[in-house]
């Protein structure tokens, strides 16, 4: 077995050929270099120098790779599926008359491992922002977030639960002239009942039995910086009393304390019920929902967000990848067509959930609808005419263009392969102007 980053024995011009002849002397080799294309020439493998191939062409960081092989050992179904799953295509020996043919297919395999990098640098700068996006459902959504971080007025935020409610509130901090100070979470539906008070608004010493000494509130912590409030709409109604008067007043009463504390401190709620209907039933004080709902945002569900679905999976892969060791290198076309057409009841968290599980108990190098825990989900897919399934798919591409060259017309319209007034015109086809 030769496992090469080039094999000397073949006319390739342009390229730079680099032997080795064990997969402990690949793996060093790629250690120590940068390739973007490999090829491996294997014949007649045994079940344990498969293995071995197995670990080198699998490896995440590997370049794209090339086999070399006889038509005998194509016979053995697991030396196909290793190629199929972990190969960017094969040729049979002997070359003969087939180099120029391979020299294309290197120039190729070049090329698509440059994308990679490409693509994962973008996820990488997506993943410094925290939000990741390129629907027009989510850019509207960036777009609030810039006008709001502007103003200093409290915010509301509506969403369903899983839809990354925090990461906005905290994009929104973070933007803000307040970034230098501290970001404060606080989900009110998790503090008992007996305990907000205290957690909010802090308490002295001797306020209660077991108060040994005085503790700040989470609104105070929060001094020159952002309160984030999750879950308002769990909120007693006595302690909306509380927080109402210090919207008003900006000023706070630590539990057992005998003057004012004054604060600057910014509010944002957030939401997964309807306020206004809980006013109307009077779970909810009407003064309070005027004084929060200031400025308001709504957050799209991952079933609105056309185009965002496979883009966040492969980012949350390549974010979780790593920390679980995982065998696995990718979505099978099967796990990416269900993840497509899933619903996601729970949002971006449960997407979050099925991923990190399925790259914990995969066995596969390729996460399969089973690992995702999508199979038999047939109930969330529906049959479309050919003319709405290439409308569907005609948006996602141009959508996904514009994401990964930042919305620069001329490249994505060099990425689609169609000129920049074809481009504009399926823009306007698609209302994504």
């Amino acid at each position: 077995m030769d496992l090469t980053t080039a094999v000397d024995d073949i006319r390739l011009q342009g390229w730079q050929l680099d032997r080795v002849t064990s997969p402990a002397k690949a793996r060093a080799l790629l250690a120590e270099n940068g390739y973007e294309v490999g090829l491996a020439r294997v014949c007649q493998l045994g079940e344990r120098q498969r293995e071995e191939l197995e670990d080198v062409l699998c490896d995440n960081r590997a370049p794209v790779w090339i086999v070399l092989t006889s038509a005998e050992d194509l016979d053995n179904q697991e030396f196909c599926r290793l190629i199929y799953e972990n190969c960017y295509d094969f040729y049979t020996l002997p070359l003969d008359d087939k180099c120029n043919y391979l020299r294309a297919t290197l120039g190729h395999a070049y090329g698509i491992s440059r994308l990679k990098d490409i693509g994962e640098r973008q996820l990488s700068s997506l993943d410094e922002c925290q939000m990741v996006g390129a629907s027009p459902a989510i850019l509207q959504v960036f777009q609030q977030i810039r006008k709001v971080a502007a103003v200093e007025a409290p915010v509301l935020i509506n969403g369903e639960s899983g839809t990354g409610k925090e990461l906005i509130a905290r994009a929104i901090h973070q933007r803000s002239t307040r970034k230098r100070g501290p970001f404060v979470a606080v989900n009110c539906g998790a503090l008992p009942d007996t305990l907000i008070q205290s957690e909010l608004f802090g308490h002295e010493k001797g306020a209660f039995t077991g108060a040994m000494r005085r503790k700040l509130g989470r609104l105070e912590m929060a001094q020159g910086g952002t309160l984030f409030l999750d879950e308002i709409g769990d909120l007693p109604l006595e302690q909306q009393v509380n927080l109402l008067r210090f919207l008003q007043e900006g000023t706070i009463e630590r539990l057992g304390g005998e003057g004012s504390v004054p604060l600057d401190v910014r509010v944002i709620a957030a939401t997964h019920v309807n306020l206004e209907e809980a006013v109307a039933k009077g779970r909810f004080r009407e003064d309070l929902y005027y004084r929060l709902n200031v400025l308001n945002m709504l957050v799209p569900p991952l079933r609105e967000r056309i185009g965002d679905v496979e883009l966040l999976a492969r980012f949350f892969f390549q974010k979780f990848s790593l920390d679980h060791n995982a065998k696995a290198k990718g979505f099978s076309q099967p796990a990416l067509m269900a993840i497509s057409h899933y619903s996601w009841p729970g949002n971006v968290r449960e997407m979050i959930n099925r991923i990190r599980r399925a790259l914990v108990m995969s066995e596969n190098r390729l996460i399969s609808p089973e690992d995702l825990g999508l199979n038999g989900q047939g109930g969330d897919c529906k049959v479309v005419s050919l003319e709405e399934a290439r409308n569907q798919a005609e948006r996602e591409a141009v959508v996904l263009s514009l994401a990964q060259t930042q919305h620069n017309v001329s490249e994505a319209a060099r990425l689609l392969g169609v000129s920049r007034v074809t481009l504009y015109r399926l823009l306007d086809k698609h209302k994504l102007n």
